[in-house]
């Protein structure tokens, strides 16, 4: 079934954005500095893809969830989307073990003294 892989990354884009506006982890915290990091992110990541695909690492297999839209040779258009989810969702991550981390480290600190 053509686009059931963009719809199931949509999905999924969508329950870390309720996440993220939930506890303010990324985009809700500092959005152009969200937007700064998520542009470089996905600039890597596709330049990533595309060296990968000119060196034959990378390639398109069974397509029969692909929509067939392609960004390039071998990139389809699920793969951008699939770069916003990876990247949001490690960003999300980061924002929510930085606390817990800061806060420990500042409890340890308390409990030397």
């Amino acid at each position: 079934m053509p686009g059931l892989y963009l719809a199931g990354l949509l999905v999924s884009i969508a329950g870390i954005a309720v996440l993220d506006a939930r506890y303010r982890l990324f985009f809700w915290r500092a959005p152009w500095r969200a937007a700064g990091v998520m542009a470089v992110g996905l600039v890597f990541f596709l330049v990533w893809d595309v060296a990968g695909v000119a060196l034959g690492i990378f390639f398109i297999g069974p397509q029969d969830l692909l929509t067939g839209i392609l960004l390039a040779p071998d990139v389809p258009l699920e793969e951008l989307f699939f770069l916003v989810l990876l990247c949001w969702t490690t960003m999300d991550l980061v924002g929510f073990v930085r606390p817990v981390l800061e806060r420990r480290a500042s409890a340890a600190g308390r409990s030397r003294s």
